[in-house]
């Protein structure tokens, strides 16, 4: 009993965010298709890859001294309304003018959430279950990605668009609505409260500054996983055009593909939530980073149906260790009176590096060709990858890879 009552504000904030997954991923499907039969362009639907970045370089620079200032159980939960309103609205655009409007506020909606939910998970979960929580996470994660899609196709299938986008929104209602079952864990001054001004904003990004200066190696470790991660995300912008245009795969095998990348990933959430503390955080990041990037250069490298599938099993399998790792290495190292801010200056870092890929892996697929571009990604990113895992891997360090004892 003492058990279940210590994990009842985690399980619930879970669910919350398990929900917004499946929400998350049902919206992805949704306004992809939507796009497409709405304008026929593909490259309006490359679009849809650009804006999340954009708005986060435009945001990014003052939503961690919005956040850390405020309650962010609301501050997600203002978010999850956001949302639930603005993709219900979308049906009523009369043009990709305005959809395009509404997908910018729902991606500022999300760059709110990101750090304020990175934050309060901190604040809610102890720091001796945050491994084993990050591991459940993953698993919530891991399913979503099969159930959402799975949904999404289902309910464009059997019912109208615009149907869909509403119980797309009522989840997001859902899970705002489980926030209010939780307690406010922070105590906010009100007056104390800075204006949102841009003298702030600089005394903000000098705290962030000093905290880099000062915490040298935990921000190498984090900002080097940004960046390897940025090779991830480029490789997987090109993955539908590889898999059909130079593997050969056809729409059914891509979904099969997928689905089974799905399946590894929740296989391995399943065995890390049971035996979470049995591996250590150092290997978890350092194996998890070396295997997942072994499966991209398989996937690289890949001829047939059944090698790309080893490559994903493998990819997705290790992607679960590594996030669950680095998370809680997060957790445990960035003080929760500054993380919204420093949260926020990573991924506006990340989302500038993003747009620089995005790009140049437009020019170089019409340079050369795309199994070239895809194999040296691949291959740069396994060579940094050793090098990431060898500064983990330093005996000096283990200080910052304190264990958990539950």
């Amino acid at each position: 009993m003492r058990t279940l009552k210590e994990w009842k504000d985690p399980g619930i904030l879970l669910s919350s965010i398990a929900i917004s997954n499946i929400g998350n991923f049902i919206y992805l499907i949704a306004i992809n298709i939507i796009v497409f039969q709405l304008t026929g362009s593909a490259a309006a639907v490359a679009g849809l890859w650009i804006i999340s970045p954009l708005t986060n370089i435009a945001t990014k620079f003052w939503t961690g001294s919005f956040i850390d200032y405020r309650s962010k159980r609301k501050i997600m939960k203002s978010t999850y309304v956001i949302r639930a309103v603005f993709i219900s609205l979308i049906p009523f655009a009369p043009n990709m003018v305005v959809v395009y409007g509404i997908l910018t506020v729902l991606s500022i909606a999300n760059s709110f959430f990101q750090p304020a939910s990175t934050t309060y998970l901190t604040i809610v979960v102890p720091f001796e279950k945050r491994k084993r929580f990050n591991a459940i996470r993953s698993f919530a994660s891991s399913g979503a990605f099969i159930i959402g899609p799975a949904i999404g196709g289902a309910l464009l299938f059997w019912l109208s668009y615009e149907i869909t986008l509403w119980i797309n929104a009522v989840l997001f209602v859902v899970a705002a609505m489980l926030l209010l079952l939780l307690s406010e864990k922070e105590n906010i001054d009100q007056n104390k409260v800075p204006a949102l001004t841009i003298s702030q904003v600089v005394s903000d990004f000098i705290v962030v500054k000093d905290f880099f200066v000062a915490n040298r190696y935990v921000s190498a470790i984090y900002l080097g996983f940004t960046i390897i991660m940025i090779f991830s995300f480029t490789m997987d912008t090109q993955e539908v055009v590889f898999t059909q245009r130079v593997i050969g795969l056809s729409e059914i095998d891509y979904s099969l593909l997928v689905s089974i990348t799905g399946i590894g990933s929740v296989l391995s959430a399943i065995l890390l939530s049971i035996f979470a503390t049995k591996f250590s955080l150092r290997y978890m990041i350092s194996i998890g980073l070396i295997m997942m990037t072994i499966g991209y250069v398989i996937y690289a490298f890949s001829w047939s149906f059944l090698s790309i599938v080893i490559g994903f099993l493998i990819l997705g399998f290790f992607n679960v260790f590594l996030n669950a790792g680095i998370m809680t290495f997060y957790q445990n190292n960035v003080p929760v009176a500054v993380m919204g801010r420093v949260t926020s200056i990573y991924q506006l870092i990340q989302s500038v590096v993003q747009v620089v890929f995005i790009l140049g892996i437009g020019v170089l697929g019409d340079v050369l060709s795309l199994r070239v571009v895809i194999a040296s990604l691949a291959i740069v990113m396994l060579l940094i990858s050793v090098i990431y895992t060898c500064l983990v891997l330093k005996t000096d360090k283990k200080r910052f890879f304190l264990e958990d004892i539950n």
